[in-house]
């Protein structure tokens, strides 16, 4: 991966005794947000503060921490390098709010936007990313309304394709499917996959065929080798009945090699010592999250291999003690969030899971989400 490459690099010139400055680091800061190179995080901002560029001195540098904690999964240690900040500026205040936003921190990513406005510092595209973001999160529809309106109309900030993919989630989560297809279909540019791609799963919630249709048909177009696009389609006609259609999906769907895992039994066993404990509170699968016409026997097995569950179960079985973190690219379904609360509860540790859209935190039991994603 490039970013790994580019914090190798950072290292030998460290090793190597080269000077870095504000550029350097803020390339560096960036790779940290990639997958699999989070682990470089607290080192960065270490050798950040001992170079004299550390978030009380520079307000770049400031920002870039900020942005790289609340990608890296804690927006608690983003929110310490905030207040640290002596300089804030527009993208400093954007980072924050983003970052609150994408952990379901509503009020406090709208909270900070209203500080911000009251310091006269001018919102610029990303902070109306984060507002709507937070908006979308939190099913405020009226309110993400008046800020999308907002946005040129007081502050200049024309809507680009990222604005209009946060309206579409927004409208189209909340169940205001046509107004969502319509806002697309009047956007002056060409929707990217984003904004297809947030319509259908928003017919996913909602099990809506004909829109999905219409959506994914694009997002096939620009995202052909995305077998997440199939899945949601294919579940969606599922859930409607429409088998034919189902199995002609599947047949779309790009096959995706070797799957298995040297530690695939263990992994298996622990899942099932997970759910046997699950079960003592009261817990029961969600089978309405298996829309295929099969058994209930089956839609169990089912549940079972959801990747989340058996990412949750590896983490258990090979780490003691410590957060579990488990990125994947779809929205978690019903029965994985009911299981990751059930898990947090019974092991007393956290779990972090970061889907398509947003941080999910799991502590004692309750999600961060407030069970509304």
């Amino acid at each position: 991966m490039l970013s790994r490459e580019a914090l190798e690099a950072f290292k030998r010139m460290q090793a190597a005794g080269v000077k870095t400055d504000e550029v350097t680091l803020g390339g560096v800061i960036s790779a940290c947000t990639q997958p699999g190179a989070a682990k470089y995080a607290n080192w960065v901002r270490d050798v950040a503060k001992q170079s004299g560029f550390g978030p009380t001195s520079s307000v770049v540098v400031g920002s870039a921490l900020i942005d790289m904690h609340a990608k890296c999964g804690s927006v608690e240690d983003a929110y310490k390098v905030f207040e640290k900040m002596e300089e804030k500026n527009v993208h400093s205040y954007s980072s924050m709010i983003v970052g609150f936003a994408m952990h379901g921190l509503v009020d406090a990513a709208l909270g900070l936007f209203n500080e911000m406005v009251k310091t006269e510092t001018k919102p610029n595209r990303v902070t109306f990313i984060g507002v709507l973001a937070a908006c979308s999160h939190a099913g405020m529809v009226e309110q993400g309304k008046r800020l999308f309106a907002m946005m040129q109309e007081h502050y200049g900030v024309a809507p680009a394709d990222d604005h209009y993919a946060c309206m579409v989630d927004l409208l189209g989560r909340s169940g205001h499917l046509e107004a969502a297809l319509n806002l697309v279909k009047l956007m002056p540019m060409n929707p990217h996959g984003a904004v297809w791609g947030v319509l259908l799963g928003s017919c996913r919630i909602h099990r809506n065929p004909h829109i999905a249709w219409i959506a994914a048909s694009r997002v096939f177009e620009l995202e052909p080798n995305n077998n997440g696009n199939y899945i949601l389609l294919s579940n969606i006609y599922d859930s409607v009945g429409k088998w034919d259609d189902v199995s002609n999906i599947r047949k779309l769907m790009r096959p995706k090699g070797d799957l298995s895992h040297p530690k695939t039994s263990e992994i298996k066993q622990a899942l099932e010592d997970l759910l046997d404990k699950l079960r003592h509170l009261d817990y029961q699968p969600n089978l309405s999250c298996v829309v295929y016409d099969i058994s209930d026997e089956e839609k169990k097995r089912l549940l079972m291999s959801h990747s989340e569950k058996l990412a949750l179960a590896f983490g258990l079985l090979t780490s003691a003690g410590c957060t579990i973190w488990i990125v994947k690219n779809l929205s978690i379904c019903e029965d994985c969030h009911s299981v990751m609360c059930g898990a947090s509860q019974i092991t007393g540790r956290e779990i972090v899971v970061r889907d398509n859209m947003r941080f999910h935190h799991f502590r004692n039991g309750t999600c961060s989400c407030g069970n509304f994603w």
